[in-house]
């Protein structure tokens, strides 16, 4: 059966007639902030204490954005008889976000943690230059980083806090017992005196 002539018009004009009853909602930028989704990819935000200057994150980069200078220094040994190593040390960790296209493999990629994603998104510039952000503004950008998601009631705890919770305990241990060993030592004098005295009575 052929279709009615004018049927689409209809249908157009019931989905128009639909939308103009309903009320808008208009959010008040910038004076109210939207509500973003946890996983709102804003800027990026360095950990520095966790970077080593592995190199992953830049050589992975698709854009190339990722600045990283470096320098090698040697670390003492650390007993005696040990042999000196060299460490590297971070001098420069920049990224151009005018080049970013916030596809994320730098964070995915970096093995020890040092990047994260900010929801913050408010940080465009005037001049282009300025949006290459050097190591200070992007720890900055680290206060901004949300907490992560909570873990499922039944899931396994992660196996770097049961390894800081077993080296906690350890030295918990460790303390407990040189404390009293030291109680030891301060009574153990007192109890030698006191048969000395008895014999000499």
């Amino acid at each position: 059966m052929p279709p009615i002539p004018g049927s689409g018009l209809a249908k157009g004009l019931a989905v128009t007639l639909r939308t103009m009853t309903k009320k808008t909602v208009t959010e008040q930028y910038p004076d109210v902030q939207p509500e973003l989704p946890p996983r709102t990819r804003g800027v990026i935000g360095l950990f520095e204490e966790n970077c080593t200057v592995c190199m992953l994150c830049a050589r992975e980069c698709p854009d190339w954005c990722i600045y990283i200078d470096s320098h090698k220094e040697t670390v003492p040994a650390a007993a005696p008889g040990g042999r000196e190593r060299s460490r590297n040390v971070l001098d420069r960790f920049a990224i151009d976000f005018s080049l970013c296209m916030y596809c994320g493999i730098c964070i995915e990629v970096c093995p020890f943690d040092a990047l994260f994603w900010s929801p913050e998104f408010e940080y465009s510039e005037t001049d282009i230059r300025d949006l290459t952000h050097e190591r200070d503004k992007l720890r900055e950008w680290m206060w901004t980083v949300p907490a992560p998601p909570a873990l499922d009631p039944g899931a396994e705890e992660p196996k770097e806090l049961a390894a800081a919770r077993k080296t906690a305990d350890k030295l918990a241990a460790q303390r407990e017992a040189a404390e009293l060993e030291a109680a030891e030592r301060e009574a153990a004098p007192q109890d030698t005196a006191r048969p000395e005295q008895e014999g000499r009575e």
